[in-house]
This record gives structure tokens, C-alpha cells and sequence, in this order.
């Protein structure tokens, strides 16, 4: 609890600081500030598991001494493609010195707008796919970081501990977010010979959520929440829907578990977030290159359980899953 508390207080302090760099940078100065870098940090939307993914960036930045020695431009894109590509001119302009790029659309969006400063990402499913390298394991442009994906081996096994007569699952996803697609792609492999059907849902928007969701009733036994943007904005309207119809929902991220969903094996978004702190650490004081940098993965995921969820749902849980999962 003590560690917890801690890294609340930190990430709040550096956020702040954050916001004092975003205030030093609007007077007009497009290099250093006082002689120090400039680091724009991009965050596509605001939602926990990339709220925690840009903590955790800011804390590593922090315990690396680097504090007094750069000026951070925090910025969120609220789900708007314009405003990222003015969020990268900005950057670019202003010759950052490097960028942390919240999410897939952040990535790419930074990523198209300039081939020489530094890109660290962090909460990107797959580099490769998303078109950011031609190799996660050998970086071969401007762009690093570290990967958000998920066991997702593990949450079906959840899936058919909690309710081993599943026979169809559902999930709901973005289908402009790459990294929703490759996981839809995942799940399907996963379940296909394991017999259990997948159903796939499709959205544009957070407007979409409620309707689309719908179509669940009746068709699936539980819902899958991938690590989708749009999805995760909107998790208590997907939850409103599910369990006026009694289905269960399962989520990639700890955050949809603190939003509603029933539970999660989770990865740690502060913790990938604070690994792609530390690469752009080896960056700004010039100990690295992004070519040195392989992207890199969570080392450990974390189960966790919604008691309200699974109260609300009557569900029975077998003790042996109790006995490991946090209780949120």
C-alpha cells in the first residue's frame, strides 16, 4: 500500500511538473528552454490504462535524475486525428528532442510527421504490424518503445475456468485501431480449436457502444474488451448493456476491471509505461540510440476480480481462481 501511495504522489507531482513545462513552452521559444530538452509526450485519449502507461513514462524520466534537465509538453489528443497531426507539426516545429507517444494512433501519428527526432512509445500492440518498423527485435528508424500485448492465452484459460461451458465469446473493438484487430485476429486463433466460437462487433465511435452492444444478447456467453481506446472510454455504457442482459465481461486491462468489468489478467501499464521511460532516459543522456533499443514486453501480468461484478452477476468463482486474483 505504502509503494502504491508513493507512486500516486509521484505521478501527481509529475504531472504537474508536466503542466508547468507545457505553460514554459507557449511563450514562444521553439528550441530549449534555459538549456534544457524539450520531450513532448502525446497521449491519444484519457483513460486508466493510459493514464497509468503516461505516469509511469514521467516517473522513469524522474528516477533518472532528468527532471532539472528537460521540459515536458504534456499533451492529449482526445481521440481526434486533427489534433494529433497539430500535436506532431508542434513537436516537430519546436524540435523536440524526443517524443513519448501514448498509444498506437499516437505512435503513427508521430511516426508520419518526422524521421529524425526520437519516437519512444509505449501502449503499442505491434510495432510491425502498425507499420512503425520492419522489426520489433531490430528497431530500424526513428521509433522504440514497448509493447502492450496482453496474455491473451490466459484470459480465455480464465474464461474456461470461470464458465467452462462457454461456448461463444463476443468481443467489441475499434476496427480503425490495428491493435484491436490483431487481437480480434489472436483471439480467433486461440478459441478456434478450442471449439468455442468468436463473435466479432465492430465500432467507429463511443457513440456506437450501446447499439453494437446489443447484438450480444442472446449470442454470446461472455463479452472479451480488448485493449481498444474507444472501447475502454466507454466501458460503464458496454457494462449498462451486458448486465441488463446478464453477461459476463472480461477485459484485457486492470482498468476495465476498475470500470465495471468482472476481471482480467492483466499486464501493468505504469510498468510498460515506465520501461519506455527508461529507453527515452538512455536516449536524452546520449547513452543510446533507438536502433539499440529492441521494442520491449511486460514481464508479468496480474489477475483481477471485480466483487461488486461478481456479486451483481451471482456468479460462483472457483476458490482455487480466488485464491490468486487481486479483488477490486
Amino acid at each position: 500500500m505504502e509503494g502504491k501511495k508513493w507512486r500516486t504522489l509521484l505521478a501527481a507531482g509529475l504531472l504537474g511538473a508536466a503542466a508547468a513545462g507545457v505553460l514554459a513552452g507557449c511563450g514562444g521559444s521553439s528550441g530549449s528552454s534555459e538549456g534544457k530538452m524539450k520531450v513532448g509526450v502525446v497521449q491519444v485519449v484519457q483513460h486508466p490504462a493510459l493514464d497509468d502507461a503516461n505516469k509511469g513514462f514521467l516517473a522513469a524520466l524522474n528516477d533518472r535524475g532528468l527532471s532539472d534537465k528537460i521540459e515536458i509538453d504534456q499533451q492529449n489528443a482526445q481521440g481526434d486525428q486533427s489534433n494529433l497531426r497539430s500535436i506532431a507539426n508542434r513537436f516537430v516545429s519546436g524540435k523536440y528532442a524526443l517524443i513519448g507517444a501514448i498509444s498506437t494512433p499516437a505512435a503513427q501519428a508521430m511516426a508520419n510527421a518526422t524521421a529524425d527526432i526520437p519516437i519512444i512509445c509505449t501502449a503499442v500492440t505491434n510495432y510491425e504490424t502498425a507499420r512503425l518498423m520492419n522489426s520489433e527485435a531490430a528497431p530500424d528508424g526513428n521509433v522504440t518503445g514497448t509493447s502492450d500485448r496482453g496474455p491473451t492465452e490466459k484470459e480465455v484459460a480464465l474464461i474456461r475456468e470461470i464458465q467452462p461451458d462457454a461456448k461463444a465469446i463476443g468481443i467489441i473493438y475499434n476496427s480503425s485501431e490495428i491493435n484491436s484487430v490483431i487481437q480480434a485476429r489472436h483471439l480467433q486463433e486461440i478459441c478456434e480449436p478450442l471449439g468455442i466460437t468468436v463473435k466479432e462487433l465492430t465500432v467507429n465511435s463511443i457513440n456506437d457502444i450501446q447499439q453494437v452492444a446489443e447484438s450480444f444478447a442472446g449470442n454470446v456467453d461472455v463479452i472479451y474488451v480488448p485493449t481498444d481506446n474507444v472501447v475502454a472510454s466507454s466501458i460503464p455504457t458496454l457494462m449498462s448493456v451486458a448486465n441488463a442482459n446478464k453477461i459476463p465481461v472480461y477485459g484485457a486491462e486492470v482498468g476495465h476491471v476498475e470500470n465495471g468489468v468482472l476481471a482480467s489478467e492483466s499486464i501493468s501499464y505504469y510498468d510498460i509505461g515506465y520501461q519506455a521511460g527508461e529507453m527515452a532516459a538512455d536516449i536524452l543522456e546520449g547513452k543510446k540510440t533507438v536502433k539499440d533499443l529492441p521494442v520491449e514486453t511486460a514481464e508479468k501480468s496480474k489477475l483481477y476480480i471485480n466483487r461488486q461484478e461478481m456479486e451483481l452477476l451471482g456468479i460462483t468463482i472457483p476458490q482455487s481462481v480466488l485464491d490468486r486474483a487481486e479483488m477490486i
